[in-house]
């Protein structure tokens, strides 16, 4: 099994202070995506530990965003590469971050039998009718072309099929289901507008599976996002905006997901929880 973990940890040094490492103990993913990092591919593996091989993306501007890939040693997979410039960056206060990483698994005799592409990605959280909400569309424009490009047999090895995975906090819900609150939000607040949900329509008819939803069928939620402010958290007055995507050929493989959401407000060592799928690979 691939089981692999996708959280905003919402600034990893605090997260670390907060109890990620014993949320990393008990669940005991293979491999992390994290973003909002908002720190150096140094300090990202100092805190994951020796077990960790850790490859950061970081941000232009100091202090935000910032995604990350973590692989566990000694687990079955390994970071065989990864490459922080697949989807430029065209201004200075763009905020959304993208890393590629490929993770190859070698059996017995030291042959590499498995091959998957994973995506650690964070999106603008934008605002209506601001520059950021314009920087937050072309973003997901770039990121249409490249998921056009991730869908094509030539990316991933040597299989007929490519297996990738993109993981993160996109900053849209897709529908009703994935929002508490929809009708005083909708087409009210950035992530809940129609252009940005258009995007997530647009990528599930090219192929791309929204693993969480084919698992969980047509529920309310799970919420992976609870604002800190009020009784939002207490409440499960949430927002599903923490996605994991993947091509057809590896979705088949996703055998249960989870939200490793808090037992309490006072638990949370980040605003988002962390989304688990395992893939049987």
């Amino acid at each position: 099994m691939l089981k692999v973990a996708t959280v905003n940890v919402n600034g990893i040094r605090a997260a670390f202070r907060k109890g990620m490492d014993a949320w990393l103990e008990q669940s005991a993913p293979d491999v992390v995506l994290a973003q909002e990092v908002r720190a150096s591919e140094e300090i990202a593996q100092e805190l994951f530990g020796d077990d960790w091989q850790v490859a950061v993306n970081v941000s232009q501007l100091k202090g935000r965003a910032g995604v990350a890939v973590a692989v566990r040693k000694s687990s079955p997979w390994h970071l065989a590469e990864s490459a922080a410039d697949t989807v430029p960056v065209e201004v200075p206060s763009d905020g959304g971050r993208w890393l590629e990483a490929v993770l190859t698994r070698e059996n017995e005799g030291g042959k590499e039998d498995a091959r998957v592409r994973v995506v650690s990605a964070y999106f603008h959280s934008g605002e209506v009718g601001s520059e950021k909400q314009d920087h937050k569309m072309a973003h997901l424009e770039r990121i249409g072309h490249r998921l056009k490009q991730l869908m094509s047999p030539d990316v991933s090895s040597e299989n007929a099929e490519p297996l990738v995975l993109v993981g993160g906090d996109f900053n849209v819900v897709h529908t009703e289901r994935d929002i508490k609150n929809w009708k005083p939000n909708h087409n009210k607040r950035a992530g809940v507008l129609d252009e940005e949900i258009a995007f997530l329509n647009r990528w599930g008819e090219q192929g791309w599976v929204d693993v969480v939803r084919n698992l969980a069928g047509q529920v309310q939620g799970p919420y992976s996002w609870w604002s800190w402010r009020g009784k939002a958290f207490d409440n499960d007055a949430g927002w599903r905006i923490d996605y994991q995507l993947a091509t057809p050929a590896l979705a088949e493989l996703a055998r249960s997901q989870q939200v490793d959401r808090a037992e309490a407000y006072n638990q949370r060592f980040s605003d988002h929880a962390p989304v688990v799928v395992s893939y049987e690979i």
